[in-house]
């Protein structure tokens, strides 16, 4: 039998996180959870039965959100909270409206609150 191995992939660091808290609670280490999670989702995603099309025409709107069962109903969430989550991850919303002239305030990769204007020049701001 070959031999299995491990490829190294990345994770958002918030999942980590969830992982090893969830993990700690069910006796498994942060990587086991994400592995157990990634299975999980990996059964649901290739099941094809009518409840899964379902789920999926609601997802795409061809059938109304209220004609789901419960269970299809936590699915569909899961599902669309899964989607906002990544889009969330993937996006860049200083960059967005730094273009339309837009100043934010955001934590910087120390954790100290920055004012972020739209020319790209930065103030820190001091907790007084």
């Amino acid at each position: 039998m070959p031999e299995s191995r491990d490829k190294v992939t990345r994770f958002a660091s918030d999942l980590v996180d969830s992982a090893a808290a969830e993990g700690a609670r069910s006796s498994r280490s942060a990587r086991q959870q994400l592995d157990h999670w990634v299975r999980l989702g990996r059964a649901v995603s290739n099941t094809s039965s009518a409840a899964r099309h379902r789920v999926e025409a609601a997802l795409t709107g061809q059938l109304p959100t209220a004609d789901l069962t419960g269970e299809e109903g936590v699915t569909f969430n899961a599902e669309v909270t899964a989607a906002i989550e990544e889009d969330l991850a993937a996006s860049h919303y200083g960059q967005v409206l730094a273009a339309e002239g837009v100043t934010t305030v955001a934590l910087d990769e120390n954790g100290r609150l920055v004012e972020y204007a739209p020319d790209g020049s930065t103030t820190p701001l001091s907790a007084a």
